[in-house]
């Protein structure tokens, strides 16, 4: 479900040629599609209309002001995992009211400004971050609004890097410990103790293992009651997969059926932070092809793009689809798709049966649009790329390319030196 399409040979976001983009901005770039994004959201809260809830989009997904901006006026909260996220979603016009703060490295100079500001809950990942809360919101002669992030150890069948739930995870307080933990939280005078919350993982491809920490969770609200601990609110966090490849994830409409019915008589406001599910089948990076090579083995396609600007195919292996901005016929070859950076670990693509592109040509990474630029970086100092967003016909750059003035910003040699 996307809106970039082929109209006769051209390959379009929306109603623009991609070429014509590329022509005015240069490459690589991202290119964002506002109408994919909006769908996307109505597709995913709407599903869940039947119960009180609020859809917090994770930020970390990609945090370009204008994608923030795009949610906030739909009605989205945030999640977010800093103080330069907290940052950025009060800057889009979401409420403070709105936003939940999860990670598992809150700093606290962090807590005290998501305190001063107001927002509506911190998700706790430790004893010591609940007393550090605690002290703060003290200081400040604030209650903190705060739910207990519980570690639910389950195996969410994703890639071990972005695996959240398990026992070996950094994240969360282990279940056996939940309950004493809600305890000392009560005797608190300064915390206000607001919701449960989990997350397991991401790309997370099936309902089954959303479904069974929310029956984990469900029984320790029960628990809670009866200790006279009444939530508001519990979060189930993110991580609802999307097609990459030949994944088949159950859509918005599936999802929420099971979890509704599984919350069925439990009196909370629910949370839910997708993001990639937003926003990475509603972004491409388009990259230019600069040379292609016979090494004797194989096939190499050299781009402009480099693991600096999409690092996904490197840190996880992950898949991502090529297709040409321009058709092609012909008969397709097997390469590797690389960039520029100096690592043999820099590469799009291996192994890939794609059209025999030729130097000049532009070519698209689709579903680039989470964990794409929010993940970039200057290695190699190769500026940051565009971003672009695309509304119909029109189109406009939401960041701009980042100046060779840019990379030594901030930078000085000290006197000693010079």
């Amino acid at each position: 479900m996307h809106d970039f399409q082929y109209r006769k040979n051209d390959l379009c976001c929306e109603q623009v040629p991609i070429d014509k983009i590329a022509a005015a901005v240069g490459t690589p770039f991202y290119l964002y599609s506002r109408q994919t994004l909006e769908n996307h959201f109505a597709s995913f809260d709407g599903a869940f209309t039947a119960i009180p809830h609020l859809t917090c989009y994770s930020v970390k997904a990609n945090s370009n002001l204008a994608i923030l901006k795009t949610f906030a006026r739909r009605g989205a909260g945030a999640d977010v995992v800093s103080g330069g996220e907290l940052f950025r979603a009060l800057s889009a016009g979401v409420p403070a009211e709105k936003i939940v703060y999860s990670g598992v490295g809150k700093r606290p100079q962090e807590i005290t400004y998501a305190l001063d500001v107001g927002i509506l809950m911190f998700n706790v990942e430790s004893p010591q971050e609940l007393e550090l809360v605690a002290e703060l919101a003290e200081k400040a002669d604030r209650k903190a609004r705060i739910a207990l992030r519980v570690n639910p150890d389950i195996n969410p069948g994703t890639h071990p890097y972005i695996s959240t739930g398990l026992k070996e995870n950094k994240f969360g307080i282990n279940l056996q410990d939940a309950l004493q933990e809600y305890e000392k939280a009560r005797d608190k005078k300064h915390i206000d103790i607001t919701g449960i919350a989990c997350h397991i993982g991401s790309q997370i491809t099936e309902a089954s293992p959303f479904v069974e920490a929310l029956r984990t969770l469900k029984k320790l609200v029960m628990e809670l009651q009866g200790r006279g601990i009444a939530l508001r609110y519990l979060d189930l966090g993110g991580g609802l997969g999307i097609t990459y490849k030949k994944e088949s994830p159950p859509q918005p409409q599936q999802y929420a059926q099971e979890i509704v019915s599984e919350l069925a008589g439990l009196p909370v406001t629910l949370i839910l932070e997708p993001g990639r599910v937003l926003v990475g089948n509603a972004g491409i990076l388009v990259t230019q092809v600069l040379y292609t090579k016979n090494s004797g083995e194989k096939n190499f396609i050299v781009v402009d793009a480099g693991m600096n600007d999409l690092i996904r195919p490197s840190l996880y292996g992950a898949y991502q689809g090529i297709q040409p901005v321009k058709k092609k016929k012909g008969q397709k070859i097997t390469a590797d798709i690389v960039g520029p950076i100096c690592e043999s670990g820099d590469f799009i693509a291996k192994k890939r049966k794609v059209p025999a592109f030729a130097p000049g040509e532009l070519m698209a990474v689709m579903s680039a649009g989470a964990y794409g630029f929010s993940m970039s970086s200057n290695y190699n100092s190769r500026p940051r790329v565009p971003e672009v967003l695309v509304t119909g016909e029109t189109w406009f750059v939401i960041r701009e390319r980042e100046s060779y003035d840019d990379l030594i910003r901030g930078e000085t040699i000290p006197g000693y030196l010079r």
